[in-house]
């Protein structure tokens, strides 16, 4: 557990462009926070150093690090947390062998990912990566239910300087495919514990019974839930889907979350790999597997394995040409949609084609409608709705839409569809069932080979404490407020179970609605529209996909959010945005010496975390710099400060330099605290008097390459070279 060694703000240490970021700015934090008694610490949460943390066991003492996500993990659990944290990696298969090989050739001696385990050993190694992979930092960390919205500042300055939305017109052809049963939604199950209890997922089959999992522990309360999705209606409706948009005469795309569905996604990405590619594994399967080929990996890695086979590849162009141009993430480079499991994040690619007017990119480097696959129907028609309101009313007015606020359910793993431990991918087909301890079957579903089971579960406290945390944000907003749910859902009737009665004891039952995702979806869309807020009120999943929805139609991006998780036992959680662009801005800075990254998500987290402290820990001088913080950002905001997109225009590094000057100059001229004033007043001055030398040095090599000596995990001095590379400002930040 903490103690009182535990600095007052941990900073998490993380992966891509955010971290790079961090390495600019995070000196800047250290030095500013100093000056007030504020000590920062770190944590590393990163892919590389969660691998490094899990397999120490042939690792120099030098090269070993702690498991600091679990260290984390225990301080979220007291109330002297105060953690801000940013996007990290959640990673897909081929992210996790990219960064197993990156640290090999660096000199750990880790294991190789073992993709299809044999031996025992392979099987445990196999386990323990499997830890690491996709969303597996989250649910450790959000010991607390989601509180995100727009700061006042980002809105304002969104709505004074609105941003390039794509025109959308009544006869689009883009529109959602979902399929109409059979999959996770039509099949799901609900049930609320009335005790504390254990169960074990198990198969039955014709020769005999499989345990899947054993051991699942759930306190009285706990909703579970239970569902599979058909591997049969997942390929007919694939097929079906390919044909009808070649017909149509439009783009093909799929849209998933294969790194927080980390087991159950890249299941299905497999499948659309195989329908695209149906007669090449019809005529070269054996051959195929042979040469290791994977489909769950994506087409970049199949590419890879059969380049050298002739007959495989001219069978690849050939079908390729009979089927409909897919959408593209990089048509310059021929990277499809379908290349890499984790390329394509409906949370973002989504919002991103829905702003552009439902325009995707084409392999001819053009914009062109697009068909979004979205196979199973929990929350395909939250766009679906959109689409289809847009397609009416034409595109949102940023200059005068109004926001849609987020409270989100994920407190304790909350709603972890995607969780490993209770996802199968069904080897023969037979009944799954969940038995409780005293042999209740709680669920029992009918399946297939091939088919995808999964289970999840949301625990009374985090239920009871997300609806009370809406209650008290409609309060402070005094605006619409809608739960999202469907009462027709298996899952959202047991949440309406929880929530009408909380709302008729607090006397509150009229200030919100509960509608169905579909509906709510209009009637937000709507509300904002009027230039009105609203309040979403939602589990998990949607929490995540909202959270980006509406932010890139109001703001641009989702990075600017403000993203508040107050933890259950006291303390606080600052999250700085989404990071789905990362992995871009990362290739533009190694390419071109330019990091495009906004760290407005960071400086709103920071000003947060400081205020949070001064009210925890009765520190003045920590929210005269959380006020100070306010007063930078609104600086960088008003005189257009943030990172351009382009070489040659100011980035990342540029905005800490002002974001710095701002601060002190703030810091400065506050009349709270004459010790901070009198500390920072020089400050302020020396960073403005040497502007044109810091902004020189800044700038020095913008245009080439910059070495990092790595990606997963870069070279310290090689990282610093590039994102200080001022020694002027360093000079003046101490």
């Amino acid at each position: 557990m903490p103690d009182h060694n535990t600095p007052d703000i941990i900073y998490t240490k993380v992966d891509e462009a955010p971290q790079l970021a961090s390495a600019s700015l995070l000196p800047i934090v250290s030095a500013f926070a100093s000056a007030a008694g504020v000590s920062i610490g770190t944590k590393d949460i990163s892919l590389a150093g969660r691998i490094i943390a899990t397999f120490p066991e042939a690792l120099a003492d030098a090269q070993r690090q702690p498991d600091d996500l679990a260290d984390l993990g225990q301080l979220v659990k007291s109330p002297q947390a105060n953690v801000i944290k940013l996007p990290n990696i959640s990673a897909s298969v081929p992210q996790l062998v990219g960064a197993v090989k990156e640290l090999q050739s660096q000199g750990y001696d880790i294991p190789d990912y073992p993709e299809n385990p044999h031996s025992e050993a392979e099987k445990n190694v196999r386990a323990r990566y499997d830890t690491i992979k996709g969303s597996a930092v989250n649910p450790v960390l959000r010991e607390g239910n989601s509180d995100r919205r727009a700061a006042r500042a980002v809105k304002k300055f969104a709505q004074d300087n609105p941003h390039r939305m794509g025109d959308w017109s009544a006869d689009s052809k883009t529109r959602v495919a979902s399929m109409t049963g059979n999959d996770f939604f039509s099949n799901e199950t609900s049930a609320t514990l009335t005790q504390d209890t254990g169960a074990k997922i198990v198969l039955e089959t014709d020769s005999g019974q499989t345990v899947l999992k054993d051991g699942l522990t759930y306190p009285a309360g706990t909703v579970v839930d239970a569902t599979f999705m058909s591997g049969h209606a997942l390929d007919a409706f694939l097929a079906a889907e390919i044909e009808k948009t070649k017909a149509e005469g439009v783009l093909f795309s799929l849209h998933m979350k294969a790194t927080m569905m980390k087991v159950s996604d890249p299941i299905i990405f497999g499948h659309a790999v195989k329908a695209w590619l149906a007669p090449v594994f019809d005529a070269h399967g054996p051959e195929m597997a042979e040469l290791g080929v994977n489909p769950n990996s994506g087409l970049g890695d199949l590419l890879a394995r059969v380049k050298d086979n002739a007959a495989i590849m001219a069978a690849i162009a050939a079908t390729t040409a009979d089927r409909p141009p897919m959408y593209m993430v990089d048509s310059d480079r021929g990277i499809t949609n379908l290349h890499v499991p984790s390329d394509v994040i409906i949370d973002a690619s989504m919002p991103a084609l829905i702003r552009a007017g439902g325009k995707g990119w084409g392999p001819d480097g053009t914009e062109a409608d697009t068909v979004c696959l979205i196979p199973d129907n929990s929350y395909a028609p939250v766009y679906d709705e959109a689409i289809a309101f847009f397609k009416s009313n034409g595109k949102l007015n940023p200059a005068t839409a109004g926001t849609v606020q987020n409270i989100g359910l994920m407190a304790q793993k909350a709603e972890e569809y995607g969780s490993h431990p209770t996802t199968f991918e069904i080897a023969e087909a037979g009944t799954v069932k969940m038995i409780l301890d005293d042999g209740t079957v709680l669920h029992a579903h009918t399946v297939e080979q091939g088919d995808i089971w999964r289970s999840a579960s949301a625990r009374k406290a985090p239920i009871e404490d997300w609806v009370n945390l809406a209650i008290d944000r409609q309060k402070a907003e005094g605006c619409e407020a809608i739960f999202w749910l469907d009462a027709s859902r298996a899952h959202d009737a047991e949440l309406i179970k929880y929530v009408q009665p909380i709302l008729a004891e607090r006397g509150v039952a009229d200030k919100f609605k509960i509608m169905a995702p579909r509906e709510a979806t209009r009637a937000s869309l709507e509300t904002i529209t009027k230039g009105e807020n609203s309040i979403a009120i939602t589990g998990n999943v949607l929490r995540d996909y909202l959270t980006d929805l509406f932010p890139i139609l109001e703001l641009a991006t989702s990075a600017k959010m403000l993203s508040i998780v107050k933890l259950m036992q006291g303390g606080g959680l600052f999250e700085t945005g989404a990071g789905g662009s990362a992995p871009k801005h990362v290739q533009q800075l190694q390419g071109e010496n330019h990091l495009r990254w906004d760290s407005l998500g960071e400086f709103c987290a920071l000003g947060e975390s400081l205020k949070f402290l001064a009210d925890a820990r009765g520190n003045t001088k920590a929210r005269v710099l959380g006020d100070a913080v306010e007063t930078a950002t609104q600086g960088i905001l008003d005189h257009g400060r943030s990172p351009g997109r382009k070489v040659g225009q100011p980035d990342n590094r540029d905005s800490h330099y002002w974001f710095a000057r701002y601060w002190a100059e703030a810091l400065a001229a506050q009349p709270t605290d004459a010790d901070l004033a009198a500390h920072f007043k020089p400050i302020a001055t020396e960073l403005a008097e040497k502007e044109d030398v810091i902004l020189q040095e800044l700038h020095a090599n913008r245009g080439s390459a910059a070495e990092l000596g790595g990606y997963f995990n870069t070279d310290l001095g090689k990282t610093n070279a590039v994102m200080r590379p001022s020694a002027t400002l360093n000079s003046v930040i101490g």
